[in-house]
């Protein structure tokens, strides 16, 4: 028995207005499980990940990977690599997005678009964050000064040649002055490691 099309409906209005939504969400709306089944059947909707949902007419954004780790993940902030590709301080594609999480925060399964998790603590976890509509979604994401030191924190996991890369783009292109980035790598225990190269590009003019 086919389900009533106010279901559809209810379904495709809170996904055109959310552009990526939970399953939670759409049962609160009234939305039964059984008819996002049928609706992705039917090729209405794409599921990106369990429970996860999308129009597969949408537009894509060029960060949608960022929109759709921030339902799956939604106490994490978009950070290290992912946060300087948002930013456009890198050429790196990174093939998985960086999130910050607490100590203790629940880790999301294995599936759709790849995660890569990173735990902070929670004074570094709750500074600096921006929120940024991606698709619909708002995305946490760490400032420009804040994504530096950071990267200078976690130089072992990226590679410090991508955080050097990261800090000459946000002074040349004036996203963050060498003040702010000298204070945030302060906060982050790295002021010592980041200083010669911050004094190296400042003298470089």
């Amino acid at each position: 028995m086919a389900e009533p099309a106010s279901q559809r409906q209810i379904a495709h209005a809170l996904l055109t207005a959310r552009g990526i939504a939970r399953l939670g969400e759409l049962r609160d709306a009234g939305v039964t499980a059984a008819t996002m089944s049928r609706m992705e059947r039917d090729g209405e909707v794409l599921r990106l990940a369990r429970g996860l949902y999308q129009l597969s007419d949408a537009t894509l954004d060029a960060h949608h990977s960022l929109a759709e780790a921030a339902k799956r993940v939604p106490k994490g902030v978009v950070c290290l690599v992912s946060a300087l590709t948002f930013h456009g301080l890198t050429d790196q594609l990174p093939r998985q997005v960086w999130l910050a999480i607490g100590q203790k925060d629940w880790a999301p399964k294995p599936e759709g678009t790849p995660i890569r998790l990173v735990r902070f603590t929670d004074r570094l976890l709750t500074e600096d964050v921006e929120t940024h509509p991606v698709e619909g979604v708002p995305v946490k994401v760490f400032g420009v000064a804040k994504t530096i030191a950071d990267c200078f924190r976690y130089r072992n996991k990226i590679g410090l040649s991508v955080a050097i890369e990261g800090l000459q783009e946000a002074l040349r292109q004036r996203k963050a002055t060498p003040g702010d980035i000298a204070r945030k790598a302060e906060r982050g225990g790295v002021a010592t490691v980041i200083r010669p190269y911050l004094e190296a590009l400042i003298a470089n003019g």
